[in-house]
């Protein structure tokens, strides 16, 4: 149990160094999802309006296209402008858990694992909020958090109550940012 406490507590001060994703004590919330969430309508073109910082996200204009490929799956294809560059990436969601079909996981690599991508809230032609987390030994754990929009920008209301989804939730929304999403129609 000391290595194992150890080595969160490495861990807790590794992820405290980078200002990116802030671990928390304890095990990852369970939030509510989506009820009756229809993954066909969820496809399409989403926009990042605010985030919870990631230090895989660095660049501005990030958006993420869904493709349906089977009733339980999509093609992912996320990209974002770094340095004046288009960077892409491609992976694959599916669903989680057939009974509640607001889990999904995502995976950009074939050998890593899918990361647990879940639909809080969505209007499917506005707005959406979506979370992750990785729970490490139920010592502790590192959360992610998106509001995406249909559009690059969302009325402050959306933004706000988008927030309040999550803080319901018990997640922190603290360190929740605007991601910027200015000129990108020049740049993508």
């Amino acid at each position: 149990m000391e290595v194992q406490v150890c080595f969160a507590l490495s861990l807790i001060a590794l992820l405290g160094v980078a200002d990116a994703q802030v671990p928390h004590w304890g095990a990852c919330p369970e939030p509510s999802t989506q009820p009756a969430f229809n993954l066909k309508r969820f496809m399409g073109r989403w926009f990042e309006v605010a985030r919870l910082p990631a230090q895989f996200e660095k660049g501005r204009c990030i958006e993420t296209n869904f493709t349906l490929t089977s009733e339980s799956s999509a093609l992912v294809q996320s990209s974002e402008v770094l340095k004046g560059e288009v960077k892409r990436i491609e992976g694959t969601a599916v669903v989680d858990d057939q009974k509640n079909p607001a889990k999904l996981g995502i995976s950009f690599s074939y050998v890593l694992p899918y990361t647990p991508y879940w639909v809080l809230y969505t209007d499917y032609v506005s707005s959406a909020v979506v979370y992750s987390c990785t729970d490490v030994l139920r010592i502790f754990h590192v959360d992610l958090a998106w509001v995406l929009g249909r559009s690059r920008r969302l009325p402050e209301s959306t933004v706000l109550r988008a927030k309040q989804i999550l803080m319901e939730n018990r997640i922190d929304v603290s360190r929740m940012i605007a991601s910027p999403q200015e000129d990108c129609d020049r740049a993508v």
